[in-house]
C-alpha cells in the first residue's frame, strides 16, 4: 500500500508531542542529575527509605543495565533501577528511584488501576502489532470488517495507555510528597524532582494521544468515521 500524505496528518501531532515529551524528559534528567541533594542519600537508599516508611520488606531493590530502565516488577516484587539512578545521590536520581517505589507501594496497597493495568499487558501486546497489521491490511483490501476487527484489537493498546496515566501520575504524587515527609529532600529541591517527574509523566499522555490519532486515522480512512472511504 503506498504512503498515504492523510496518515502524516493524523500523526504529526503526536509525533511532535512525543519528540517534545522526549526532549523535556532527557534535559530535566540531565540537568538536575548534576545536581546533588543536601542529604545524599542515593537512588536505592532513597527508594528503600519510601518502603521501609510503608512497612513494606518483601521488595528487591537491584541494579539494572541500561539508561532510565527504572521499573517495578509485581510479579517478582524486584524493583529495578539502572546505574545511573541506583549509585547517585542526584535530585533526578532520588526523583526516578522513589517514582518507582511509589509503583510498589501501590501494589502493596492493592492500588486498582495498577491491577487493571497489569491484566491488560498481554491484550496490548497483542493489539500493538496484530491489531495494526489488521487494520493496514484491512484498508489495502477495502474491508471495512477486516480494519474493524483491527481496530478492536488495537484499542486494548490506547485502554492500557489510558489506565497507566493515573498509575503513573500516583506514583509520582505519592513519591513527592513522601520524599518530604521523610527528609529525604529540601523544599527546594522537590522542585527539581517535579520537574523531572513531569517531563516523564508527558511521554506516558503523548503516547496517548498518538494511539489515539492512529486509530481515528484508519477508522475515517475506511468509512468506519465520519462517512465513506475515498
Amino acid at each position: 500500500m503506498m504512503f498515504d500524505p492523510m496518515y502524516l496528518l493524523f500523526i504529526a501531532p503526536g509525533l511532535a508531542l512525543s519528540l517534545w515529551a522526549s526532549w523535556r524528559v532527557k534535559k530535566s534528567f540531565n540537568k538536575y542529575s548534576k545536581i546533588r541533594t543536601a542529604r545524599g542519600m542515593t537512588g536505592a537508599e532513597a527508594a528503600a527509605e519510601l518502603l521501609r516508611g510503608a512497612g513494606i520488606s518483601d521488595v528487591k531493590i537491584v541494579r539494572h543495565s541500561g539508561m532510565l530502565s527504572d521499573h517495578y516488577n509485581p510479579v517478582n516484587k524486584t524493583l529495578a533501577l539502572s546505574e545511573p539512578v541506583y549509585d547517585s545521590d542526584s535530585i533526578a536520581a532520588v526523583g526516578v528511584a522513589t517514582h518507582e517505589a511509589g509503583h510498589a507501594i501501590q501494589h502493596a496497597r492493592n492500588y486498582a488501576p495498577l491491577w487493571i493495568r497489569s491484566m491488560l499487558v498481554p491484550t496490548a501486546n497483542i493489539g500493538s502489532t496484530i491489531g495494526y497489521l489488521v487494520m493496514t491490511f484491512g484498508l489495502f483490501l477495502a474491508s471495512t470488517n477486516l480494519v474493524l476487527a483491527g481496530a478492536v484489537l488495537f484499542s486494548a493498546v490506547l485502554l492500557f495507555q489510558i489506565v497507566t496515566l493515573p498509575v503513573e501520575f500516583d506514583a509520582s504524587n505519592r513519591a513527592k510528597a513522601l520524599i518530604l515527609d521523610y527528609g529525604i529532600v529540601t523544599a527546594q529541591e522537590r522542585q527539581g524532582v517535579d520537574r523531572v517527574l513531569n517531563a516523564a509523566a508527558l511521554t506516558y499522555v503523548a503516547a496517548a494521544i498518538s494511539t489515539l490519532l492512529t486509530l481515528l486515522y484508519f477508522l475515517m480512512r475506511s468509512g468506519l468515521l465520519g462517512g465513506r472511504r475515498d
